[in-house]
């Protein structure tokens, strides 16, 4: 039986309203990382030009890990102009989840080689940036430029957490990349925490397994 082939369900059409209201750069702004126990968060900032095509550019979730590897690529030849950026666990651990999340969507966004002046970003919260933004919940199932950066910050991400896999063997980290599965919270449980684990995120974790090591 054939594959069934995803529809791509993503458009232009928040990118072309905001170029209507007098915007030329426009962004798309996505994180990948909010939910794990280990690791950085990423964000990706991304501008696409206007009706670009990319066969399969969709929400990062609904793809295979293979097609998001593939995506990638082209979406790095494509983009207008695209920049990724990182806060580790430590200060995750420091300012929290939401202010890390934050702190990298600004410095992609920053980091972008031809300046945004408008940002659609995923969710319903916007980090303080300098220029105008637009939130829009579930964005990367709608939006072209967002989709495409949740792909940069997932693939990105992922491939940092396969690198940790090697060098903290025992978590599994390359298949869960760090979120809180069964098999990693048993792992936490028996070898204790690694170097890059959000200690902030496992109170829960210590408060039911008192006698864990940490």
């Amino acid at each position: 039986m054939p594959k069934k082939k995803i529809e791509s369900a993503v458009s232009f059409d928040y990118e072309r309203a905001a170029q209507s209201r007098g915007f030329s750069a426009v962004c798309g702004v996505d994180e990948a990382g909010r939910g794990p126990l280990a690791g950085p968060v990423v964000a990706a900032a991304v501008i696409l030009p206007i009706d670009c095509q990319i066969e399969g550019l969709n929400d990062s979730k609904k793809l295979s890990e293979k097609k998001r590897e593939a995506l990638f690529d082209e979406i790095r030849a494509r983009a207008v102009s695209y920049a990724v950026a990182s806060v580790d666990h430590a200060v995750i651990d420091e300012i929290n989840i939401l202010r890390a999340t934050f702190r990298a969507m600004t410095q992609a966004v920053m980091h972008l080689s031809v300046p945004a002046d408008y940002a659609l970003i995923d969710g319903n919260r916007a980090p303080a940036l300098d220029i105008a933004s637009e939130c829009i919940v579930g964005g990367d199932a709608k939006s072209a430029s967002i989709a495409a950066a949740s792909i940069l910050a997932k693939v990105t991400r992922d491939r940092y957490m396969r690198e940790m896999d090697a060098k903290y063997p025992g978590y599994g980290f390359a298949g869960h990349k760090g979120y809180g599965t069964r098999a990693h919270i048993q792992a936490i449980l028996q070898h204790g925490p690694c170097p890059i684990h959000r200690q902030s995120f496992l109170k829960k974790i210590y408060d039911k397994h008192p006698e864990a090591r940490r």
